[in-house]
């Protein structure tokens, strides 16, 4: 299974010159998507375990356990590679004029809550997905898609309209290839190809190349037997 990587800031950035294209914000648009969803619906899994309308077995306890730790670093991942790549291009371009603090602030605050969730997880493994163990996590991740929810409805409300405004799609696109190798995409890619529209699919294929698409639909096959594990 491929290792995530920390993501390394740009060498260079220059600002959008008026009249070139904009970036194409899909990609992160998807990545927001497909958090948001699956803390839902793991959220959803573990209060049925935890208020007895479902049961879980042993290998299902541990599938859900290894989803909530890759779904935690999967997280991470993506608030470091804002701070650590996306938010200096910002500060670079428009020569530090926009507030990013509120935003950085609440990816510091979701470290510990992830934290917590990898151990809450882990002890719902031990004790083979029984209601005792999964009642915190199921609260844990209930409040972690909250707290995304809202993070996530800011991020795109304050600092969308500032990239498509100031950043040169050539620098979009070094900051989502930069996101891409420090990710994992065995994780990562079949999750956001599962939230995708029919047309973000037709656009998809238009703009990828057919050996990335290919690779994506058999890490996809991979993914949906891991995801029957876990959610039945």
């Amino acid at each position: 299974m491929d290792t995530p990587m920390q993501p390394t800031r740009l060498a260079r950035t220059t600002a959008r010159n008026p009249g070139d294209a904009e970036p194409d914000l899909t990609g992160i648009t998807l990545a927001h998507r497909a958090m948001v969803t699956d803390v839902g619906r793991v959220a959803a899994l573990t209060t049925a375990f935890a208020d007895g309308r479902r049961t879980c077995a042993p290998n299902q306890a541990r599938a859900v356990a290894r989803y909530v730790a890759l779904l935690c670093d999967s997280i991470h991942h993506h608030h470091t590679t804002e701070d650590q790549v996306l938010w200096p291009v910002i500060e670079s371009v428009t020569s530090n004029s926009v507030d990013l603090t509120e935003l950085t602030e609440d990816h510091a605050a979701l470290d510990p809550e992830l934290d917590r969730l990898r151990e809450l997880s882990a002890g719902f493994r031990l004790n083979f997905g029984n209601a005792e163990s999964a009642a915190p996590l199921a609260a844990g991740l209930a409040h972690l898609h909250t707290l995304l929810h809202e993070h996530i409805a800011d991020e795109e409300r304050e600092i969308f309209p500032v990239i498509r405004r100031y950043v040169a799609a050539d620098d979009w696109a070094a900051v989502e290839k930069a996101a891409q190798r420090a990710g994992r995409m065995s994780f990562d890619g079949p999750r956001t190809l599962a939230v995708m529209t029919d047309n973000e699919r037709i656009r998809l294929s238009e703009n990828v190349s057919p050996v990335l698409i290919g690779l994506i639909k058999l890490l996809s096959m991979r993914h949906r037997r891991f995801d029957r594990r876990v959610f039945g």
